[in-house]
């Protein structure tokens, strides 16, 4: 397993850790459940906006 955590890219890494998070809200936080609140939909923007600033600073640090 460590070997081939090795072998994978950073962006596949932070990808996978980006969509297990959603789906763990969505299964165990109900953030896509019928009655959703202003904190839930909060909670996935910033689950989002935590995904995309470290995409953006692994492909700044590849250069």
């Amino acid at each position: 397993m460590l070997k081939f955590m090795k072998k994978m890219n950073t962006t596949n890494i932070i990808t996978i850790i980006y969509f297990l998070g959603l789906i763990f809200g969505a299964f165990f936080l109900g953030l896509w459940d019928a009655e959703t609140s202003i904190q839930k939909g909060l909670m996935a923007l910033a689950w989002t906006a935590i995904f995309l600033i470290c995409l953006f600073y692994t492909d700044r640090n590849k250069e």
